[in-house]
């Protein structure tokens, strides 16, 4: 058990609970590593906490049981995952051995200009990763957006980005579940992206 300082105490709606960088530490100690990932992730995202606090809050701590999983779990974490699917798609690659992405790559044309902003980037295999959860085609539409217009801009971004030499490959929820899947729509990609 590890001691609990009275500054990692809040209040919330009267009751008195952990602080948020606490509950991180607490829950990577405790939790299946993907899950804790998720977590740790969404804190950062969301920026309620930072990696330093989070780093402090553990090392404060000092040798307690998880102590070792919620390290590993720091270490991993990184505030630009922007969803639960992009997150588990992290750990899937590194529980997997692919080399890790760069998540949230910016890809521009020769000029300069933006193109877009993509999940994640292999420069180095000039491969695009897209998750694609419904969410990004339901309630994050723009008022007087349709499905029908978000498909249509995202195969036009997407035909814009193969234009200028990269591979894109997409996955989904269901995907995550069947690794096989990911992994070879990836490796195919990684193939091609190399080719001169």
């Amino acid at each position: 058990m590890a001691l609990l300082p009275d500054d990692q105490v809040t209040v919330v709606d009267g009751v008195a609970v952990t602080d948020l960088a606490r509950t991180v530490v607490d829950v990577a100690r405790s939790v299946p590593f993907e899950a804790a990932v998720v977590i740790a992730d969404a804190a950062l995202a969301r920026r309620r906490c930072t990696p330093e606090e989070l780093r402090s809050c553990l090392t404060g701590m000092g040798p307690v049981p998880g102590s070792r999983q919620a390290a590993r779990v720091l270490a991993f974490a990184d505030g630009r995952s922007e969803s639960v699917g992009e997150t588990r798609s992290r750990v899937l690659f590194h529980r997997l051995g692919l080399p890790p992405p760069t998540p949230q790559l910016e890809v521009r044309r020769p000029g300069g200009g933006l193109i877009g902003r993509c999940d994640f980037g292999w420069e180095q295999h000039r491969t695009l990763g897209e998750f694609d959860g419904r969410v990004k085609y339901g309630r994050l539409l723009r008022p007087g957006q349709s499905a029908g217009d978000a498909v249509h801009e995202e195969k036009v971004r997407e035909d814009e980005l193969r234009d200028v030499g990269w591979q894109v490959t997409r996955w989904t929820w269901s995907d995550l579940d069947r690794p096989a899947v990911v992994v070879d729509r990836l490796q195919r990609a990684f193939r091609r992206g190399r080719r001169p």
